[in-house]
């Protein structure tokens, strides 16, 4: 059954389209009465057509419908932009890739996925289709629409009873968390939090809200041997997690899900939407798809990194002292880096990993000597093990090296400690441009990940064991180009050496 011609999305008419279903399905019911076939032919032309079963008898729920004296349940009908999403999950299965669905809120995504689930677990003996979601309440909750299988229960209980699975009685075969077709074993399945893939292998798994996972590498490391078709799906939560690295790596496909693709929705109700949220994050997330300015206490914002990514460097002239600093590593999977940087030009970041102290401090000794001039200042990071490192550049160059202790108080009532101070001054520099860094995708993402909060009236920039709770990588490269500002470095004025190797590209 196609969508009515001169369907109005804008001003739905769902009464012509129930009389449509019911006409069909009363015809449907009369054939089968002399022809055993035509159900099961029918069910052949779905297994193959999800976009065709979804808009013939999927149903969902607007409660927003009452006050305008207009029905709460109401037929899925799939506007163009949705049916290419179930054409493209349905791919992604087909070809067990991974991707990813970045979305505009009220679009309509979570019943887009739980209509896909439903086609497979009608049309596809033994398949597992899972669902996570980063809490349980969000999963399944009785009676709650908000919830993803309260809306795969309701979903199945509004098929016509010729697509319902012989014998499915939903008090038996759904229980929380799960739905069971009896008679061919196909399950959905649902888990909340760090849960999420720890349960059995799945044919394709849906991860709500992906970008708001409190600790996303569990859930990357658990995903990665559970299915061969992850999708992920999310509004956008500011640059720093696997999902926005997903989107800008490319990685993985992507597909977006805009306000402006759906057919009701135009200019005037976005301005609409502004005037009654008047928050800018919750509009850059909800509607913009804006990753760099949905993080409300992120501290750096991505387009400052862009803009100093974009600019040839060449374009500007390097002045003032040589600045290098190295940030040490010091647990896990941590890499040590060091960065160089003139006034407004910095010319590169690198890192190395697995060195100890002595192979870093070599490290730093030969990139310094390859330069055509050595750095006026090296900032050494001494927390934990830097400081094995400070002291031996310190022997070779007690008068250019300097010691840098990010948690040292900082006693000018604005900052809580240098750290703050230092990315303080980092973003000063980005704000007063033009500036270049090195285009780099890891560095823009570290650069925008920490965020900011106030202690005792003074800025206070996250740590990096604050981060890694919430699972964000340690920012070492951003953390080398910060401390290039940690303190201040006079020219030191006696002849060097100068060698043909460019410092921009060494």
């Amino acid at each position: 059954m196609p969508i009515p011609q001169g369907f109005s999305w804008k001003s739905p008419d769902y009464q012509s389209v129930f009389e449509a279903r019911i006409a069909a399905l009363e015809r449907i019911r009369a054939d089968a009465k002399t022809n055993p076939q035509a159900i099961p032919a029918l069910k052949a032309y779905y297994k193959d057509n999800p976009v065709a079963f979804i808009n013939d008898w999927g149903m969902t729920v607007d409660p927003r419908n009452a006050e305008i004296g207009k029905p709460t349940e109401i037929p899925f009908l799939l506007f163009p932009k949705q049916q290419e999403a179930v054409e493209w999950v349905v791919g992604l299965w087909r070809g067990r890739q991974n991707g990813m669905l970045e979305k505009s809120r009220d679009m309509g995504a979570s019943w887009i996925m739980v209509g896909i689930a439903v086609w497979m677990w009608l049309f596809y003996d033994g398949a597992v289709i899972g669902f996570g979601s980063r809490k349980e309440e969000y999963v399944d909750r009785a009676g709650d629409m908000k919830a993803l299988f309260p809306k795969i229960r309701f979903f199945i209980d509004h098929l016509p009873r010729e697509f319902r699975p012989p014998g499915y009685d939903s008090t038996k075969h759904a229980p929380f968390m799960q739905v069971t077709n009896p008679k061919t074993g196909a399950t959905i399945v649902g888990e909340a939090g760090d849960n999420i893939g720890r349960g059995a292998r799945t044919s394709i798994y849906f991860v709500d809200e992906a970008a708001f996972l409190e600790r996303p590498k569990l859930v990357e490391a658990s995903l990665s041997q559970t299915t061969n078709c992850r999708l992920d799906l999310s509004t956008p939560n500011g640059e720093s997690n696997p999902f926005a690295e997903k989107k800008f790596a490319g990685r993985v496909p992507c597909l977006t899900l805009h306000w402006r693709d759906h057919p009701a929705k135009d200019e005037a109700w976005y301005q609409e939407q502004k005037r009654k949220i008047d928050d800018p994050v919750i509009i850059a997330q909800e509607l913009d798809i804006d990753y760099q300015a949905s993080s409300s206490n992120q501290f750096i914002k991505g387009d400052l990194v862009e803009a100093a990514m974009t600019l040839d460097s060449s374009t500007l002239k390097p002045e003032g002292p040589l600045k290098m600093a190295v940030d040490v590593a010091r647990f896990g999977n941590n890499k040590s880096s060091i960065a160089l940087r003139r006034g407004r030009v910095c010319f590169w970041v690198k890192s190395v990993a697995k060195y100890d102290t002595e192979q870093v401090a070599d490290w730093v000794i030969e990139e310094c000597e390859s330069l055509p001039e050595l750095p006026d200042q090296i900032a050494v990071d001494t927390i934990g093990v830097g400081a094995g490192v400070y002291d031996k550049l310190k022997r070779k160059w007690p008068d250019r090296v300097v010691a840098v202790v990010s948690s040292e108080k900082v006693e000018d009532g604005k900052f809580y400690n240098l750290r703050a101070k230092m990315w303080w001054e980092a973003r000063e520099w980005l704000k007063d441009g033009p500036v270049s860094l090195p285009k780099d995708l890891k560095l823009k993402t570290q650069m925008t990940a920490p965020r900011y909060s106030y202690r005792d009236s003074k800025l206070l920039i996250e740590s990096k064991d604050e981060m890694l709770k919430r699972q964000v990588q340690s920012p070492d490269d951003a953390d080398a180009v910060v401390m290039t500002f940690a303190k201040p470095a006079s020219i030191i004025k006696e002849k060097t050496e100068r060698r043909e190797r460019n410092w921009r590209t060494a």
